[in-house]
């Protein structure tokens, strides 16, 4: 072969094996999209349109959010494990209700949470606070206790989904005092609010921001929160811990995914801007706004152990509660 055209081969080869290389280097050199798992106006899609903003000015590249609501979120979160894996596709991931619903639709899901979806960085957590009408005769969680035991039945709960944390905080409550009470569901955390405000419902753990403006005004009594320590939007409302309880733990924890087989550079791209934004005070400061404390940078591996995590907590809880999605 002569030796001009060996030359070309080799510079032809070297081009094509340079191209995986160049292309990513490349990234993102087109519109990103965020899937947001859930309708317009929730608690995901604030979350995921700070993000998204942030995000576009980090990466120079529009962060585009896309709603796809339905099926407790795994339309959409269905739509991103089956995506191109190439970091143009990423989800806005309720982790805690993606975690509850992965063990309460096993077998059902046409996606696995673990093996199609891989996290890139935990963006935060809302906490829960246990409120109640007025009408209930109890100003604290011991007395909502012992008003629950001593009559069966009567004691009535909201929640906005069998999968949701509101749902698995009143059932870690419900098994664990021995309580027998009456589940009413809502689709969605605003019907829930309007009943419980109205006394058709008399208890629920709601999200703190969805529950702050009726508790101010009266309307509804906090009695505790769910977090292992007092939060700032509540400081005067002592945790479930405080209360005389153990190990209560239950919040709904926020953080972005991708579809696995993303490159490696892309994930730890996205991971270090994401940890970036979540240090950033203005943008703390606008997460906190939105009820959302942020949680300091991980890494993919430690966003994955956190997810793991969740998962084994909130099976544990389904099988000693028997909590079916139908319910």
């Amino acid at each position: 072969m002569p030796q001009i055209l060996r030359r070309a081969l080799c510079a032809a080869f070297t081009a094509a094996a340079l191209l995986p290389a160049a292309a990513l280097a490349a990234w993102p050199d087109h519109p990103i999209k965020l899937v947001v798992p859930y309708p317009p106006g929730g608690a995901t899609d604030v979350i995921g349109r700070i993000v998204a903003q942030r995000l576009s000015t980090a990466l120079g590249q529009q962060v585009v959010v896309d709603n796809r609501g339905g099926a407790g979120g795994n339309i959409g979160a269905d739509l991103v494990a089956k995506a191109k894996p190439d970091g143009y596709t990423l989800l806005m991931a309720a982790m805690t209700s993606h975690s509850t619903m992965a063990r309460l639709e096993r077998g059902k899901l046409a996606y696995d949470l673990q093996k199609d979806l891989v996290p890139v960085q935990v963006v935060g957590y809302v906490p829960l606070v246990f409120v109640v009408h007025p009408s209930v005769p109890a100003t604290s969680f011991q007395q909502l206790v012992s008003f629950a035991k001593a009559n069966p039945k009567k004691l009535t709960y909201a929640s906005s989904g069998a999968g949701a944390p509101q749902r698995m905080a009143v059932e870690m409550f419900r098994v664990q005092s021995g309580a027998d009470m009456i589940h009413v569901p809502y689709k969605g955390s605003g019907p829930a609010m309007t009943d419980l405000v109205g006394g058709q419902v008399l208890m629920a753990a709601e999200t703190v921001p969805a529950a702050l403006q009726q508790v101010k005004a009266g309307k509804l009594r906090a009695l505790a929160v769910t977090t292992p320590t007092r939060i700032s939007m509540l400081p005067d409302v002592p945790t479930v811990n405080e209360s005389g309880w153990k190990d209560f733990d239950v919040v709904s924890t926020f953080g972005v995914m991708a579809p696995t087989g993303t490159p490696a550079d892309v994930l730890a791209r996205l991971n270090a801007e994401i940890g970036k934004i979540m240090q950033d005070p203005a943008a703390k400061e606008q997460f906190l706004q939105q009820g959302v404390y942020t949680l300091a940078p991980q890494t993919p591996a430690e966003a994955s152990a956190r997810l793991r995590a969740e998962l084994a907590k909130w099976s544990k809880v389904i099988d000693e509660t028997g909590v079916k999605a139908d319910e």
